[in-house]
């Protein structure tokens, strides 16, 4: 089948669909994503303010904290094993019902995390556990994020896709904000001491009520009107991961580099900054919470805006220019977190979160328009995934290079600033090696 007869059955799926259909799906795609990105980000915090206390002993903070966040990085570099089973499962067998098995399992194994024997308790079982925990949830997470995304475009209008790729994305800043959330109201109701020895725990185990409500609402959307015309014309992809790397391997490079910049930088921002300023520079660990809720919140409406810009000029220039925002501005929000001053420190965090996150919000629509729909789970999932394994290790990256530099902050800025280049680099090829779809704006 080629790429022509594929654009021809999804443009026949989908020229005709109606925005009510669009929001029901965007709405439960949402769902999920926030209860995936909330059991992710509960690990992000909690690598850089308990794991590092409580399942890693060593007499160095910094030795602790990377193995922390080494740790933190295992989970991501399962991403790409998921991405690759679960993406090949949505594009054969359906996007609904891959869906389903990813958002289960993520809730199941964020409680495992919540309920798990700290190094005091059973030795080097607790840490070994961890990880393993880990790289299951890193595991589901490969086809989660993808699934979503690709669910929600395929049941939107072709002129309107980038306003709607950015639905499941805004549940990266709700999920930061009830994940940063529940740790900030935990560390300020009760004491430092009780907060390390049980009350870390309680957001991780607030995981199950919200696993319940994502599978409600899950369970009534129904299937992507593009994947059921493949399947009633017989088109499907039978061996979709290898016609992906074979037809489209520089499709997901480049969908890689987009992708790297909302991540990565993302993980800088709050896993690294979190553990910079309450351990190098002293700060207390609700102020850094604070900045990472604040910078969240901020990044809700970015993204929202991003899609209406997205849908306008085409979400591959959000990407471009928002990465060259993003490097202009990485010397100043470092120069701000180490002011020492409460305002500027959550201004700082806020300002390179904002910023990351335009190109963030345009991997949505840019990914999904690299690919065809026959292959278009599985490309997305190796992509997305893939660069999320290398920005899994970018708070390891930074950190020890920190540390080697004395633990001045100037290597955060600078790898910030690369990265965000990258992404740039990639929003200005996209449209070249998109697919081409009438009514699609790259």
């Amino acid at each position: 089948m080629t790429y022509t007869q594929s654009t021809s059955i999804e443009f026949g799926a989908v020229h005709e669909l109606d925005k009510k259909s669009a929001n029901k799906v965007a709405f439960g795609a949402l769902v999920g994503s926030v209860l995936e990105y909330y059991d992710f980000f509960l690990f992000s915090a909690a690598a850089a303010l308990v794991f590092n206390v409580q399942y890693f002993t060593s007499g160095n903070a910094t030795l602790a904290a990377l193995a922390s966040f080494a740790t933190f990085g295992v989970g991501v570099a399962a991403r790409p094993i998921g991405g690759i089973v679960f993406g090949a499962m949505g594009d054969r067998i359906g996007r609904r019902k891959t869906l389903m098995i990813t958002i289960v399992g993520i809730g199941i194994i964020t409680a495992l995390i919540g309920i798990l024997p700290t190094y005091a308790a059973i030795g080097i079982a607790a840490p070994v556990l961890l990880v393993l925990l880990r790289i299951v949830q890193g595991l589901f997470v490969g086809g989660e994020w993808s699934g979503a995304l690709t669910l929600v475009v395929e049941n939107a209008p072709l002129h309107l896709r980038a306003r709607y790729a950015v639905i499941p994305l805004i549940g990266s800043p709700i999920g930061t904000i009830l994940s940063s959330g529940g740790f900030f109201l935990v560390t300020i109701a009760i004491s430092q001491q009780n907060f390390e020895s049980w009350g870390w725990r309680i957001p991780f185990l607030l995981s199950l009520p919200l696993l319940l409500v994502a599978v409600y609402i899950r369970r009534k959307l129904e299937e992507s009107p593009v994947f059921r015309q493949l399947e009633e014309a017989g088109e499907l992809a039978t061996n979709p991961v290898s016609t992906a790397f074979k037809h489209s391997w520089r499709q997901i490079l480049i969908g890689m580099a987009a992708s790297l910049l909302g991540m990565g930088g993302f993980y800088l921002v709050t896993t690294f900054c979190v553990w910079y300023g309450v351990n190098v520079l002293g700060y207390s660990r609700s102020l850094m919470l604070l900045g990472t809720i604040v910078a969240a919140v901020v990044e809700i409406f970015v993204i929202l805006l991003s899609g209406r810009l997205g849908a306008r000029f085409g979400s591959s220039r959000v990407i471009l220019w928002g990465g060259i925002a993003s490097a202009v501005v990485a010397l100043p929000a470092f120069l701000l977190l180490t002011s020492g001053v409460p305002v500027l420190i959550v201004l700082s965090m806020t300002l390179a979160v904002a910023t990351l996150s335009f190109p963030y919000a345009g991997t949505g629509a840019v990914l999904t328009g690299l690919f065809p729909a026959r292959t278009r789970f599985t490309g997305v999932a190796v992509a997305n995934n893939t660069a999320a394994m290398i920005a899994g290790f970018v708070p390891l990256l930074v950190t020890s290079l920190v540390a080697a530099a004395h633990d001045h902050w100037w290597p955060a800025a600078l790898v910030l600033a690369l990265i965000s280049l990258i992404t740039a680099s990639a929003g200005a090829i996209a449209p070249k090696f998109s697919v081409d779809l009438p009514g699609f704006k790259h």
